[in-house]
């Protein structure tokens, strides 16, 4: 996917002398730089497991429920 993002002249100018001197492109640098970004953000984000209510059902692989019953179950 194509996308454009304005940086800083500064950050610019940096990133692509950072970029010369690991003999990589620009785009190579960024695309690195945002995987290990989101890397780093998953290893951090707290894994829940969501637990839903086991319900019994007159008839088995059907649940006929109104909004409001549901949420009593939720609550």
């Amino acid at each position: 996917m194509r996308t454009s993002i304005d940086l800083p002249d500064d950050l610019f100018r940096q990133l692509k002398i950072l970029a010369a001197s690991r003999r990589v492109t620009l785009k190579t640098l960024v695309q690195r730089a945002v995987e290990s970004e989101v890397a780093r953000a998953r290893a951090q984000a707290p894994r829940r497991r969501l637990r839903f209510p086991i319900l019994d059902s007159k008839e088995p692989g059907t649940l006929n429920l109104t909004n409001a019953e549901i949420e009593d179950l939720l609550t």
